[in-house]
């Protein structure tokens, strides 16, 4: 990935960022980045556990439904729920 660059490119790379940034302003977008870098972690396993869940509460909705129709007491008129239409 890296592997076109040597240790100068890199020198060069930290002094043109010194440059445009300023040695004051370093710490504070260091720190920024990193809480950047945490809040988009978080975000990533928040929706690896959604992902997990999601199929094990469709699977469980599906038995409930199942269970509610074949419980279900048939009517007067001979098992339909729904009125005839005419």
């Amino acid at each position: 990935m890296m592997a076109g660059l040597t240790g100068w490119h890199l020198l060069v790379l930290v002094l043109i960022i010194l440059l445009l940034f300023g040695a004051a302003k370093l710490p504070a977008l260091a720190k920024s980045m990193g809480q950047s870098a945490r809040v988009f972690k978080g975000e990533m396993k928040a929706m690896k556990d959604d992902d997990t869940s999601a199929p094990q509460n469709t699977a469980d909705s599906t038995v409930t439904s199942t269970a509610t129709e074949t419980t279900a007491a048939p009517t007067r008129d001979g098992g339909s729920s729904n009125p005839p239409t005419t």
